[in-house]
């Protein structure tokens, strides 16, 4: 059964940083697209993020780029990292980790298989 897990996640400053995990199993996930939406209070589901199997190739929405890195360690179990830098109060939302078995740039959800529950963010100004 496929799983992924998000931690890391929690309260911080205006300015401050966190960095998130996605841990994941079931599956060889080194061969996986991984990709980090977010989701606001109010709001729709949004992308934030996606990075191709090998790592070679990262794409981010605009109001992360500078500040936002997304990175993946295939040797280990964990399935991506997202190091968020910068923060600010509207980056509050629960963040999730999904996969994709396949390679893609996808900025929409519907062509990522697997989600995570998801971890809070909330940044205080």
């Amino acid at each position: 059964q496929v799983q992924l897990v998000e931690s890391g996640g929690g309260l911080v400053q205006a300015g401050g940083s966190l960095r998130l995990s996605c841990a994941a199993s079931g599956r060889t996930f080194s061969y996986y697209t991984m990709g980090w939406f977010r989701q606001a209070p109010g709001k729709e589901r949004e992308f934030v993020c996606v990075i191709t199997w090998s790592g070679g190739n990262t794409y981010y929405a605009d109001f992360v780029k500078g500040r936002f890195t997304i990175s993946r360690d295939n040797a280990k179990n964990t399935a991506s990292y997202l190091q968020m830098n910068s923060l600010k109060p509207e980056d509050t939302a629960v963040y999730y980790c999904a996969a994709a078995p396949r390679y893609t740039n996808s900025r929409s959800e519907q062509d990522y298989d697997y989600w995570g529950q998801g971890t809070q963010v909330t940044v205080s100004s």
